[in-house]
């Protein structure tokens, strides 16, 4: 069965569901109502409409939207909470609210976990004028598309093994309005870049879930999501591993390497990142709940 997975201004999924509901959001125009549009008003109305859609961090992922179409500092939208917002920040907010992606049994439901490896790329994506990322194991395309959608300059390469998945990602591109913005490429990690040029950020969720462990998942993942995109080998270090080794080949000088794991994986392969010495700067990054979930690497 198709499901539609809701993504918050690069921010991962809060929920998937069969149905979604019709994008949404603050009334462009302040006469629309007969109480201003402000602040504390968006918030309010923002984190309500999360917490329906099954956010588990309404408020929270509420602030974090508002903060960005505002171009401000989650603390800042305090000071001025009674402000009433502009067109123009409304419709940001509206435009956020509302990305949604397809999915289907050829990709893995994306996980709320993914949120940090998103943001931490458009961060570094943020200083860059034209910068070129590659996404590996693009799965559904939520990285690419989300990547694509919130930093537009940015030329993405997304790459999966699987053609089903890559049809997935290429539609989920074309409903974002970002497909002729990444090149969509079949074939095994770095394999089908050929002569490319090198990129400035790559980025990678692959599969990390260790072969061992693969019968203890949930019943609902093992039957209903692709192997393929969950087994990393023994120890779930088999694409982690690849990808620490290659990803210097394919990096301009000073580009920077992120890819998800999971907690007790972290300090393992930044270690090996560190071990490698061919990046300058490793570190590891915590998610919401204050777990690593992403080990950074840039190339010296």
């Amino acid at each position: 069965m198709d499901k539609v997975v809701w993504i918050f201004a690069g921010r991962e999924p809060r929920t998937t569901m069969t149905t979604p509901p019709p994008p949404s959001g603050p009334p462009s125009r302040p006469e629309a109502t007969a109480e201003a549009w402000t602040v504390r008003r968006v918030l309010e109305w923002t984190t309500q409409h999360l917490k329906k859609h099954g956010s588990e961090t309404p408020r929270l992922d509420a602030e974090i939207l508002l903060a960005k179409a505002r171009h401000c500092r989650r603390i800042e939208l305090y000071a001025g909470y009674d402000e009433t917002l502009s067109d123009e920040v409304r419709a940001t907010m509206r435009e956020l609210v509302s990305l949604d992606f397809r999915v289907t049994a050829d990709v893995l439901i994306p996980r709320p976990d993914t949120e940090t490896l998103v943001v931490e790329a458009l961060t570094l994506l943020k200083t860059q004028t034209q910068p070129r990322v590659l996404d590996l194991c693009t799965g559904s395309g939520c990285i690419a598309v989300a990547i694509a959608k919130n930093c537009t300059p940015a030329e993405v390469t997304a790459i999966d093994i699987s053609p089903a998945a890559l049809a997935i990602a290429q539609e989920n591109a074309t409903k974002h309005g970002v497909q002729d913005r990444i090149a969509f490429l079949q074939g095994d990690l770095f394999a089908p870049l050929g002569e490319r040029p090198p990129f400035d950020v790559i980025v990678s969720n692959p599969p990390y879930v260790a072969s061992e462990e693969m019968a203890g998942l949930s019943a609902d993942v093992r039957k209903h999501e692709p192997h393929l995109a969950l087994d990393g080998g023994p120890g779930g270090f088999r694409f982690l591993d690849l990808i620490l080794r290659t990803a210097p080949t394919h990096l301009v000088q000073g580009g920077t390497v992120l890819v998800e794991l999971s907690p007790e994986q972290a300090e393992p392969i930044a270690e090996k990142f560190q071990a490698t010495g061919s990046y300058a700067e490793v570190r590891i990054q915590k998610d919401l709940a204050q777990q690593g979930r992403v080990v950074m690497a840039k190339k010296r």
